[in-house]
């Protein structure tokens, strides 16, 4: 690999070490004398925990301890982080309930946890586990957020009445009244965003080992970021910040489920500090559905109003969100700002009026999930837009152009408050329909009504914000070695999206050396900077590199220009050389740094972004069985500066499998009567498989951005977020000359052969 490209031919940096088996998980992390903890998880949705009996697991061979809740609260780990802190409805704030990490007065979902066992082998601590006895009070359940709303609903917490965690509202009331009552047209769609299970491919797991000599707790874990684990973890154990190291190098897999310190982690900090032993806990699947964040779970009322000519007056949505039996430390924010940043989505809406409310149910708490709210925001208003132009006889794609935000018009100020950037809507749409011969889709339909199939045509036209953090700047250090190496190191942790290719290249590019010379090390040194989520990290992280490396060239000129005897302003610079100007004089970087190593940090605070794209899709239903393929995909995207290609493409990849995996097959389900989990385990809950989503044709529509240093935009939530009401719409399509106009997700095969049997029988 003579060139810093030279990689597109080979992979990612990263993935010899993957494929081949010698990545480092969070299972892997062994350490010397280590225990392991086993959890006692409650088997139902609502309860008072009367007694936890103890004894005989403890005469189990090889237990060492078992805790319940009584230790939790008696070391005060009962309260729990969460990001929201500003101002609801009338300035009323969100309702943080206690919540000790092992239950301690009632159970609020299956699974929760309530003891924990420590034993010499994984093994005895799950035997020991079943042997811990518990004697409960019942109490009734509550499984769906609208059934939590109403009236003599089961409490779930004393703390939240009526079971309202958080009234939110966003745009103005009065200027939407306004708005519909001069209207010509309203829309109304009441929608379900699906709750799904994110089940990343490695399960969640901890290794906690406590150090007496300084008091510090090293935590191995699965995570998006350290200083976001740390900081919670300090939260909930008031353990100080600098007394926690979290060590990670590879994660199988994120999508928010790994922003969180779960409690468990917290427990084991307990035991590891007790007992002086290392005490290991690696999840097991069926643990992980009924424990992992789940996401989505929103059911939004929205309308949409119009004048004669078609275009947007003003939009108002009723928003209630499940937050699950507890606040995760994401989930309420991902529920309320997230969605409200981009309500206007794509279109010029005068007025804007949402109300969220954010509801406890006897369910898994949900957190952040692949876009975090924005794919929910997009979802619902590109199905209305769609319903909106059926209901007026108006090609979907002319009603859009209508009601664009014009290019002139950026950066625009939204009625919520959001400042977009630079986009060109027209543009993007005009290419897309163009890529997806959008003319010629009349001509396909026939085709495939003589093969007996129902064919739909899907847009979805999407801008979302990204990039916004916990912390106000991004950090990396670039340390130039002896031996011709040069380190970057970051906090941004990679999860699956290549960051050290992608950071490599930047670094490498910037420096003009050979990719293979770069070594990007994450959150091995104690930097201030953001974890990887929101699609934040290579404007975040990756501008820092680009900083850091332009800084290395700087310090370095002035040390190379003491070597050559001239001044610093006489040094020039390329490719890894200073050389003296005019001179014959030059010194490699690799030399300089031999004599001594060259460390420098780069950092800033750069803004959010705004990707946005249009997306085309065209699915084939068979109306014998109600199966629907996904016969043609069209994505064209504007992330602004592409870094690589090959990235970006697996970002896209993997979003709109992803998008079309909830659209099609995902779904968690509880009973409603006894809030049982009823797809616990991949034989009831349907993974989208590889044969799913046909090839994607992608094309780039690039406008840099001015919020960062490299003018890239985030790609890795676009395709969820442009996918799930693009393939909706296309399945609406199919089905409305049967008179169906509305159905929710996910549209499984039993669901549309029903609904098409019942059309057909009027």
């Amino acid at each position: 690999m003579s060139d810093a490209h030279a990689h597109h031919f080979n992979g990612r940096v990263e993935d010899r070490r993957l494929v081949t088996g010698a990545g480092k998980f969070a299972a892997d992390w062994n350490l010397p004398g280590q225990l392991y903890a086993g959890f006692v998880r409650s088997d139902r949705a609502h309860a008072e925990i009367v007694a936890v009996k103890v004894d005989k697991a403890l005469k189990h061979p090889g237990v060492k301890r078992v805790y319940t809740g009584e230790d939790a609260v008696r070391a005060g780990y009962t309260k729990y982080f969460v990001i929201v802190n500003y101002p609801g409805r009338g300035g009323q704030h969100l309702i943080k309930p206690p919540r000790p990490v092992l239950a301690a007065r009632k159970v609020r979902h299956v699974g929760d946890a309530l003891a924990m066992v420590i034993a010499d082998s994984a093994v005895a601590a799950q035997d020991a586990a079943e042997l811990v006895e518990i004697e409960y009070r019942d109490l009734p359940a509550v499984v769906s957020a609208e059934a939590a709303l109403a009236p003599g609903a089961p409490q779930l917490h004393d703390e939240a009445p009526g079971n309202l965690a958080f009234d939110y509202e966003s745009g103005n009331e009065e200027s939407v009244k306004a708005a519909f009552a001069q209207a010509a047209h309203v829309t109304r769609l009441k929608l379900e965003v699906t709750r799904v299970a994110p089940n990343p491919m490695e399960l969640r797991g901890c290794t906690v080992r406590y150090e007496p000599k300084d008091g510090t707790y090293h935590v191995h874990v699965c995570i998006q970021g350290i200083n976001m684990m740390r900081r919670q973890l300090a939260a909930i154990t008031d353990v100080p910040e600098d007394k926690i190291v979290v060590h990670a190098q590879d994660i199988g897999g994120s999508f928010g489920q790994r922003s969180a310190a779960y409690p468990e982690y917290c427990m084991q900090m307990l035991a590891a500090k007790e007992l002086g032993r290392p005490v290991q806990w690696i999840s097991s699947r069926s643990e992980g559905f009924m424990t992992d964040t789940h996401g989505r779970a929103n059911t939004v009322t929205g309308e949409l109003a119009l004048d004669r000519d078609g275009h947007f007056l003003g939009m108002r949505l009723d928003w209630i969100a499940d937050m699950g039996g507890y606040l995760s430390a994401t989930g309420s924010a991902s529920h309320t700002r997230n969605p409200a940043t981009c309500m206007t989505g794509v279109y010029r809406i005068p007025a804007l009026y949402g109300r969220f409310r954010l509801v406890f149910t006897n369910t898994t708490p949900v957190a952040a999930y692949r876009g975090a709210g924005r794919p929910d925001m997009a979802y619902v208003m590109e199905r209305l837009v769609n319903q909106a132009a059926a209901d007026l006889k108006v090609d979907p794609a002319e009603l859009r152009r209508r009601n664009f935000i014009p290019k002139d018009a950026f950066p625009y100020k939204t009625p919520t408050g959001s400042t977009y950037e630079a986009s060109d809507l027209h543009g993007v749409l005009e290419r897309a329909l163009k890529f997806a011969d959008w003319k010629g889709f009349a001509a396909r339909r026939k085709k495939s009504e003589k093969a007996g199939k129902l064919r739909g045509l899907g847009i979805a036209t999407v801008i979302e914000n990204t990039g916004a953090g916990l912390y106000p700047r991004d950090q990396v250090e670039i340390e130039a070695g002896a031996n011709g190496t040069i380190d970057a190191y970051t906090v941004s942790q990679s999860q699956g999206q290549g960051h050290e290719t992608t950071f490599g290249m930047i670094v490498a590019d910037t420096l003009g050396v050979p990719l293979e010379r770069v070594r990007i090390r994450q959150g091995v040194k104690p930097l201030f900077g953001n974890h990887t989520g929101g699609s934040r990290s290579t404007a975040g992280a990756g501008s820092a590199c680009k900083l850091a490396a332009l800084k290395l060239i700087e310090q370095g000129k002035s040390l190379a220009a003491e070597q050559m005897e001239v001044e610093p302003s006489q040094v020039d610079y390329a490719n890894g050389v200073f050389q003296a100007r005019g001179e014959k004089k030059k010194i490699s970087l690799s030399d300089l740094a031999a004599k001594k190593p060259i460390n420098v940090m780069g950092e800033g605070s750069f803004g959010s972004t705004f990707p946005n794209g249009c997306h085309i899709t065209e699915v084939e239903i068979d109306p014998e069985t109600g199966v629907t393929q996904i016969v043609a995909y069209h994505a064209v995207d504007d992330c602004g500066n592409v870094i690589d290609h090959t990235i970006v493409e697996g970002q896209v990849h993997g979003a709109v499998a992803q998008g079309a995996g909830q659209i099609f097959s995902e779904h968690v389900v509880y009973d409603r009567n006894t809030g049982q989990l009823l797809s616990g385990s991949f034989m009831d809950y349907c993974m989208p498989r590889a044969g799913l989503v046909p090839e994607i044709h992608m094309q780039d529509a690039p406008l840099p951005s001015i919020n960062n240093a490299l003018g890239v935009k985030g790609v890795g939530e676009s395709g969820c977020t442009a996918s799930m009401p693009s393939l909706t719409n296309a399945v609406i399509d199919a089905l409305r000359p049967l008179g169906i106009q509305h159905l929710d997700m996910p549209l499984t095969p039993a669901k549309l052969w029903h609904a098409i049997r019942s059309a057909k029988n009027g």
